[in-house]
């Protein structure tokens, strides 16, 4: 298990808030000298606990205005087929493979609904969906609680 400690705790969540920060600011916000910090998050990348340094990007501020979840159902013999549709659609910005009735929840990007029903007519061939179109995100993305070191 990966536990962290609370100054690998305190780099993270300063990085969460801007992963672009200087090596010499992280340092600083976290009461640490810059070799320091550098060995914690070389550790950390070891050990796989961050995974990549990124940028979030607002689909709205590309024109995509519209959120959709689709919830994916594979005609018998088709889950491959759908699959790869569905790593194929560009639109698609990221997408579950579950247990239950469905076998992929989606999340889609799109700038009306017009795309929408272009996106989905290619996956009904294979698949059964059901869509629900996003209003609001009260949640955003963010990390899994970090669990307490032992």
């Amino acid at each position: 298990m990966n536990t962290i400690d609370a100054l690998d705790q305190r780099i993270l969540d300063v990085l969460l808030t801007d992963s672009r920060i200087s090596l010499k600011q992280l340092a600083e916000q976290v009461g640490l000298s810059s070799p320091s910090v550098s060995e914690r998050l070389r550790r950390l990348e070891e050990r796989g606990v961050i995974r990549h340094y990124t940028v979030d990007i607002d689909p709205a501020a590309l024109g995509y205005t519209l959120q959709a979840i689709v919830r994916v159902r594979p005609m018998p013999g088709k889950l491959h087929i759908v699959q790869k549709l569905i790593e194929e659609i560009p639109e698609i910005g990221e997408c579950d493979k579950v247990t239950g009735e469905d076998c992929f929840i989606a999340r889609l990007y799109v700038r009306s609904i017009d795309q929408l029903d272009q996106i989905l007519d290619r996956v009904a061939y294979h698949a059964e969906t059901n869509t629900a179109i996003v209003k609001t995100q009260p949640v955003k993305r963010r990390a899994p609680p970090f669990a307490p070191a032992d």
